[in-house]
């Protein structure tokens, strides 16, 4: 069996970067992947302003208790004129500094008294300005190809003016689930059979990455269907995703299905839950296999497929951040796979972050996946006491 590291190094160096890319709105990016650096053309901020309400002064005339007219008026968005010696300029958040001022008081310092106001407290030289070019100046590259585009994201590229953003175009992912035993939410329930759940999860996955899916539904355990599915998925996607029936079982044809279309690796993986993991080709799309069991299909989407999208998908950063937790559980169920236990987060009792296991860590519990808010990573033969330092993987690095 192959490791899981040995898993997804195989699978990384089969993932094809997208190469066609588009402009589309700033607005309207949000998890797309650039394409192209950006880089600013102007200074943020572009003069130096008002870091709060207050009044800008010089610093020499601020003399605790003595009175200063206020000379003008400077609101965000205005320009006032070269400040007066022995005066100050009534100034807002994010207004610009006028000339020959070199501070800002804040409003709570000072009493106003008419037409001027009185200094409760000496100022420093630069206190509460905020200087041009102190967050970015021109030229600086402001963000690079290959982010994936977060809300942060966005907003900075606004600041520098970026309108629209050369992107890579969405990566197009075809499913289905395989198996006469499924029923879609809604239909009654016979003997002998189970709702789809994986078609939902694997969808919710899907969305998170920003990939636009193509849902083929549920495909009957024949060979003939699961060729025609295979065929037409291939031929509207860029990477084709199954649930079920890559194992070597009679009634599991989709194996047997990609290699007579194109070809595929059928790897096991030395990983609990998740043991059955197909890769392969047919024609210019990819095909991954996932395992039938619900939470495998979640690890294994997660842990596996997930990096191999975002590399398609033209991203740089790819893996999740991986911390070092302390257990609040035990774990002593040594086997010869590395394990990836449901857990969640909580504060103990010294205040110290610890994770706690879900109590049932098999492969059918689904329930555990949404108790949870991460996988704690086991190496093989590892053991925990309470209280042992451990790896923690948080879902929201991973979704």
């Amino acid at each position: 069996m192959l490791t899981a590291d040995q898993l997804l190094a195989e699978l990384l160096i089969r993932a094809r970067a997208l190469t066609r890319t588009e402009h589309v709105a700033t607005e309207n990016c949000l998890g797309r992947i650039l394409a192209a650096d950006i880089t600013a053309h102007i200074t943020v901020p572009p003069l130096d302003n008002s870091a709060m309400d207050g009044y800008a002064v010089r610093a020499a005339d601020c003399i605790v208790d003595n009175s200063l007219p206020v000379s003008q008026r400077i609101a965000a968005g205005q320009v006032g004129v070269a400040l007066q010696a022995g005066t100050a300029a009534r100034i807002f958040t994010g207004a610009p500094i006028p000339a020959d001022a070199d501070a800002v008081i804040m409003q709570e310092n000072c009493i106003v008294e008419g037409d001027s106001i009185r200094i409760k407290q000496a100022v420093k030289t630069g206190e509460n300005i905020r200087r041009a070019g102190e967050d970015i100046n021109t030229g600086d590259t402001v963000l690079t190809a290959g982010t994936r585009m977060t809300a942060a994201h966005l907003g900075l590229a606004a600041s520098v003016g970026s309108a629209t953003l050369n992107v890579y175009r969405r990566l197009k992912i075809a499913s289905f689930s395989t198996g006469d035993e499924l029923v879609q939410p809604g239909s009654p329930l016979p003997a002998g059979k189970i709702y789809n759940s994986n078609r939902y999860t694997i969808a919710g996955l899907i969305a998170t990455l920003g990939c636009e899916w193509i849902d083929l539904g549920s495909i009957p355990d024949t060979l003939p269907a699961t060729l025609t599915a295979l065929k037409q998925a291939s031929e509207l996607a860029d990477v084709v995703i199954t649930s079920g029936g890559v194992s070597v079982g009679e009634e599991d044809h989709v194996k047997a299905a990609v290699a007579q279309l194109g070809q595929i690796d059928l790897w096991k993986v030395a990983m609990k839950p998740g043991k059955p993991l197909a890769y392969g080709r047919i024609n210019e799309a990819d095909f991954i296999g996932l395992p039938g069991n619900p939470v495998s299909a979640f690890a294994t989407f997660s842990l596996f497929a997930r990096p191999f999208i975002l590399k398609r998908m033209g991203a740089v950063d790819i893996l999740p951040t991986i911390y070092s937790l302390r257990a609040a559980s035990a774990w002593s169920k040594v086997g010869d796979r590395r394990e990836f236990l449901r857990a969640r987060t909580q504060i103990g009792a010294d205040g110290v972050l610890e994770a706690q296991l879900f109590p049932n860590q098999s492969s059918g519990v689904l329930t555990s996946s949404t108790w949870a808010n991460g996988f704690v990573d086991l190496e093989i033969g590892q053991t925990i006491a309470v209280g042992d330092m451990i790896r923690f993987i948080p879902f929201n690095e991973l979704h």
